[in-house]
């Protein structure tokens, strides 16, 4: 863990790939984690974890699917918003967007369940941010 204060935009800043999060720091079993997103992510499913996601940077749109049918909910930057365990859900953002989310460590970026994993996204549990 950073015992110095970090600048989130200095941390974006050191990484340019799109859906392959970085860790920022933890917070107790959580991973706090920052993303640059552009484009479609995948459906996907959390079976035991809620995600909760901070929108830094521009505009994302997390599609939802659930008992209720399908949806989809626009955060612009500033805007925070969970996805309910068990719920199907994609992130998605036209123009691009920097993100954060709070996860349980070890949580695949892909879910429990999903579709297909296409090239631009990256099943990962996240990755250490560069020094």
């Amino acid at each position: 863990m950073n015992s110095e204060p970090l600048a989130l935009d200095r941390a974006l800043a050191s990484f340019d790939a799109l859906w392959s999060p970085r860790i920022v720091t933890r917070v107790n079993d959580y991973d706090v984690r920052i993303a640059k997103v552009k484009g479609e992510h995948i459906w996907h499913v959390h079976d035991d974890t809620d995600e909760f996601f901070l929108v830094i940077d521009g505009e994302l749109v997390i599609g939802l699917r659930d008992a209720d049918g399908e949806r989809a909910v626009t955060l612009p930057a500033g805007s925070v918003f969970t996805v309910p365990r068990g719920t199907e859900h994609r992130p998605y953002s036209a123009d691009g967007a920097s993100i954060m989310m709070f996860e349980p460590s070890g949580t695949l970026t892909v879910g429990d369940r999903h579709d297909e994993v296409p090239d631009h996204v990256e099943a990962t549990t996240g990755h250490a941010l560069a020094p």
